[in-house]
């Protein structure tokens, strides 16, 4: 069963995926304008008919913009999110079309197996989700300041892993942003570095997970820029003897153009 990923938007200004077999289409977060969701889904071949699902990650505006809009154009959609995240979205979606999951738990979209996983950011109960098509594995993992053992082993089998390498520290910690900020995106309940993203792949293998695409997203606009993120991640790897296009694929996602779309 072919398995396939597209971003339509990965940043802190607004985050949208696409995952889909032949016959479940559905949404990760609708963080972008409904229009781009929508052009998103051209590229695909796809439209709001066809879409089954929105899942939501956290009730961030960069998340979550543009949910009313695109339940109201995609008529079969249903949206999910955990109880403590539907309590932040009172009235964006009628009680018709809510669906509720716990996190650990898997449930089913269409022949899609999903994954709801907890990860470590200030709000309700965000979460990242793995996605499953047979033997085939697709995760996203953004909007965390950590990746503990539970997360590192959530992670471990996928194929294609959409990592979260948010900021470059000293450039942030030189910026612009207010004191208080930077310590938010700083902390365990922030945002990913480049360097954290860098550990956590040279954690995977080093446990010697199988190969695997990595795909880094939610870059700041402010604080990063992808040459960057690249380059740092490929430093700490390298610095143990591991190689981009020998022991795993790396990509990085663009903040406001959608991606290329992976099928394995």
């Amino acid at each position: 069963m072919a398995l396939r990923f597209c971003s339509f938007s990965s940043g802190s200004s607004g985050n949208c995926y696409m995952v889909a077999t032949e016959t479940t289409v559905l949404l990760v977060d609708a963080g972008i304008s409904a229009r781009k969701v929508w052009a998103g889904l051209e590229t695909a071949g796809l439209g709001p008919s066809d879409l089954k699902a929105l899942l939501l990650t956290h009730e961030h505006g960069d998340h979550v913009r543009s949910v009313r809009p695109v339940v109201r154009k995609a008529e079969n959609l249903e949206v999910y999110a955990n109880r403590a995240t539907w309590e932040q979205l009172p009235g964006n979606v009628g009680e018709e079309r809510r669906r509720s999951f716990v996190s650990r738990q898997e449930f089913t979209v269409g022949d899609l197996r999903v994954r709801p996983f907890p990860v470590s950011h200030d709000a309700a109960e965000p979460v990242g989700f793995s996605f499953f098509a047979g033997e085939k594995q697709l995760s996203i993992v953004t909007d965390t300041g950590c990746v503990g053992p539970e997360l590192l082993e959530e992670i471990r089998g996928a194929d294609l892993l959409v990592l979260e390498a948010n900021h470059d520290a000293d450039i942030l910690r030189m910026g612009p942003y207010p004191y208080f900020l930077k310590q938010r995106i700083l902390g365990e309940y922030g945002h990913l570095s480049n360097e954290a993203a860098g550990r956590t792949l040279l954690r995977l293998l080093e446990e010697g997970t199988k190969e695997k695409r990595v795909l880094l997203g939610h870059l700041s606009r402010e604080n990063n820029f992808p040459e960057m993120a690249g380059q740092t991640v490929k430093n700490i790897l390298e610095e143990k003897e591991y190689y981009i296009g020998r022991d795993l694929e790396l990509e990085i996602l663009k903040r406001e153009e959608a991606s290329r779309i992976y099928e394995w």
